[in-house]
């Protein structure tokens, strides 16, 4: 199945409670069921609906669990036009990282 590209423009009109979407290195996310589980609270959520959250994201630290849930609850991609050369060196350094995990999980 391929990734369906969605758009900032279209990520920025899912901002409230009942319609959230954020862009987690480039991955288009739906936090809607999730909000009022965060672990920081639904108001730290709610300052980045319809927005980019990866460096918030990333400078929190979340564990592989929280990264699993947001992996599950990908809607799609954004289009290679609008990702910024930034988040296409942190998803290639992303990628590399777990292809290390795996193999050094591998050798245990």
């Amino acid at each position: 199945m391929s990734c369906q590209e969605i758009s900032r423009c279209e990520v920025a009109q899912h901002c409230t409670p009942d319609d959230a979407w954020i862009i987690i290195h480039n991955d288009v996310i739906d936090v809607t069921k999730f909000l009022d589980e965060h672990p920081g609270g639904v108001e730290i959520m709610i300052e980045y609906l319809g927005c980019d959250a990866t460096d918030a994201f990333e400078s929190v630290g979340h564990s592989t669990t929280a990264r699993m849930l947001a992996e599950k609850c990908k809607l799609g991609t954004l289009p290679k036009h609008e990702v910024t050369e930034t988040a296409q060196y942190i998803t290639e350094a992303k990628t590399l990282l777990e292809t290390r995990y795996v193999f050094c999980m591998s050798q245990i």
